[in-house]
């Protein structure tokens, strides 16, 4: 009995030691892999760290390695330049792993990667809009971060784009004839984009679809609330003719 019992004990004693090895050599076997991933990322290879950091995502779940790799997962699609892709793998460790030290990163990639995404001017600006909805977010939640004055920029210039899509939509109505409608779009760079570089062109257009749209009383109010603006700008003028000519024209008519 005793000679069983002892076996007992070190047949148990050599299956611990075997888990035990077993899961050192694991641990040992994800690091290697989150290190050649690194190593490739660095070097370019993006496929292959791609590759890399799903290993050891799908083998280092809930390890500090496998939250690691997530962020890099996203990052290797990133400098990869295939930027929904990166969005996705980011979002995830945003959403999974909100106590990661790289969510900060991966939230302004997140915004960085819709800003790039987002196409000129002419096309739809469906990308544009959630980067800045995301910029807003991150202002709101990252109000001291060291990225601010990139966040900052970057909203900068997606609102000057825009702008210039609202301001050359009043333009194409103006060249159609379509006044009301160019009304409404010059309206929009004035009350939405007043921090543009537009803002003064789409108030003299104001003034110009306004006359030639027959409302002289609503041309001249308007005229004279922004004429300080305007005649610093060298704008007054073509606005304040475009009313006389107007005027001359609908008394010329009337006779």
């Amino acid at each position: 009995m005793a000679l069983l019992m002892k076996f007992i004990i070190f047949t148990l004693f050599l299956f611990l030691t075997s888990c035990a090895g077993t899961k050192n050599n694991s641990e040992e076997t994800i690091k290697d892999m989150f290190n050649m991933g690194i190593e490739n990322l660095e070097n370019e290879k993006y496929l292959q760290a791609q590759s890399d950091f799903k290993n050891v995502l799908i083998r280092g779940t809930g390890t500090d390695l496998g939250d690691d790799a997530q962020y890099y997962l996203g990052e290797s699609y990133y400098r990869n330049k295939e930027y929904l892709l990166a969005i996705s793998e980011y979002e995830k460790l945003t959403r999974k792993m909100g106590y990661s030290p790289f969510v900060e990163d991966a939230r302004f990639k997140i915004c960085e990667a819709y800003s790039i995404e987002s196409p000129r001017y002419y096309h739809d600006q469906e990308y544009t809009l959630k980067a800045l909805e995301r910029y807003q977010e991150f202002l709101d939640d990252y109000p001291n971060s060291k990225l601010l004055d990139d966040v900052l920029s970057s909203i900068s210039i997606l609102r000057e784009k825009l702008a210039k899509k609202a301001f050359e939509t009043g333009i194409l109505y103006m060249k159609m004839d379509e006044y009301e409608s160019a009304k409404l779009a010059f309206q929009i760079v004035i009350d939405e984009y007043y921090d543009t570089s537009f803002l003064l062109q789409a108030q003299k257009e104001m003034v110009i679809s306004l006359a030639k749209n027959r409302e002289i009383d609503n041309a001249v109010t308007f005229l004279e609330l922004n004429k300080n603006y305007l005649t610093k700008n060298n704008l007054y003028d073509e606005a304040y003719d475009m009313i006389v000519y107007m005027q001359s024209k609908i008394a010329s008519e009337l006779e």
